[in-house]
């Protein structure tokens, strides 16, 4: 080409499942059947109620058209509704902003809190998109160290030693993508009125809190919430519509405002067809998402059991939702090596750990997500031979 390139982008990994898709591509006809532990989707479909709801709808010609930029007020208010059922929460429909997936949310969320040179604190390990976006727009990822005594949770004295006058955000992931390991309520509480104690923005990203029994936490129930809390949200696996991208940005009603700024510049509103899905599901599918929530619990217990049985020598360091953190057994070689020798010899897909952050070679991460009760057994034993 005759022209240059944004530096900051051309530093960026490469998107690691697009990555792990090519070893697979390029592995021999004669290997094992591929067991994909490495995107982690739901592996069943929206319910067939939801599905007619949305065929009926895409012959209406007004569902072509574009909504407010925030969304549909209905949407929001039934948001609302829901924010109230699950969180007991203190929340009005411009608190809310519906986006392009969760992904779209948090380049919202970081483009309205900072400027080239700023700093974000991250929490090792960390969802790879994060540090991604954040190095593409020369924002500095500052991370918390990683204990494997505590799951990867996040100590509140470590992040505090890591806050600066150019820190913008403390960014937590809840349940945590890679780990699985859910962030206790009095936790979050903790690192929250740290967060305002140094005037930051406690970021939070929820995009599996459907999978959570019972209340996530109680931030939303606490008076001027959005002085300090910005929270992330996809509801593409609560209600299998991952395609569909529906995301969603929480926040002061005064960042709403800014953050509309930007997504009239980048996707103007999230389409018409998601809200109408997302709409119905949150009024009607409640016990749906439960039911789901109880089957990959299950599902999460048997690959526990069965990941534990004598023999394998991979680690099983945390796990939860739709996630493992293990620990390879190959000392001296990357994740990555490890992870593309996996998807060779034992049609095995994972992701490598240093795609979540710096120091985490050792680590691969299993998305159990996607794969049916019955296939556990034959994943897990695959690992107990490569090891």
């Amino acid at each position: 080409m005759r022209f240059a390139m944004n530096d900051h982008i051309q530093a960026v990994h490469e998107p690691p499942i697009g990555e792990v898709k090519r070893w697979a591509a390029a592995r021999s006809v004669e290997g094992p059947p591929l067991i994909d532990l490495c995107q982690a989707v739901p592996d069943y479909g929206p319910p067939p109620e939801l599905l007619a709801h949305l065929h009926a709808a895409v012959d209406d010609p007004l569902t072509c058209r574009y909504t407010p930029d925030e969304g549909l007020p209905e949407v929001r208010q039934a948001v609302c509704d829901r924010y109230r059922r699950r969180y007991d929460a203190k929340v009005q429909p411009d608190q809310f902003c519906l986006t392009v997936g969760a992904s779209a949310a948090f380049w919202l969320a970081m483009l309205v809190l900072c400027q080239a040179g700023d700093e974000v604190i991250l929490q090792l390990p960390c969802y790879f998109d994060h540090p991604m976006a954040l190095q593409s727009l020369a924002i500095r990822p500052v991370y918390a160290p990683f204990g494997e005594g505590q799951r990867g949770l996040p100590d509140p004295a470590a992040i505090a030693r890591l806050i600066t006058p150019r820190t913008r955000a403390i960014l937590l992931v809840s349940p945590s993508n890679p780990t699985g390991a859910v962030i206790p309520p009095d936790l979050l509480r903790e690192l929250y009125f740290l967060a305002r104690q140094h005037r930051v923005a406690l970021v939070l990203d929820e995009t599996y809190s459907d999978f959570i029994e019972g209340m996530p936490h109680d931030l939303f129930t606490l008076a001027g919430w959005h002085d300090t809390l910005v929270q992330v949200i996809s509801f593409g696996k609560s209600y299998a519509l991952t395609g569909y991208r529906a995301g969603l940005l929480a926040a002061a009603p005064a960042f709403i405002g800014q953050a509309l700024k930007l997504q009239d510049t980048m996707t103007v509103c999230q389409p018409r067809i998601t809200q109408l899905g997302l709409q119905y599901g949150l009024e009607r599918l409640d016990d749906w998402v439960t039911a789901n929530r109880l089957m990959m619990a299950l599902r999460h217990d048997r690959f526990v059991t069965e990941f534990a049985r004598p023999g394998n020598r991979f680690r099983l360091v945390a796990s939860g939702s739709f996630f493992a953190w293990v620990r390879h057994p190959f000392a001296g070689r990357t994740g990555r090596e490890v992870a593309q020798k996996l998807a060779l010899d034992a049609g095995l897909l994972t992701l490598p750990g240093e795609v979540f952050g710096p120091g985490m070679e050792d680590y691969l991460r299993l998305a159990f997500g996607n794969i049916r009760d019955q296939a556990i057994p034959e994943a897990v034993g695959r690992f107990r031979s490569a090891g």
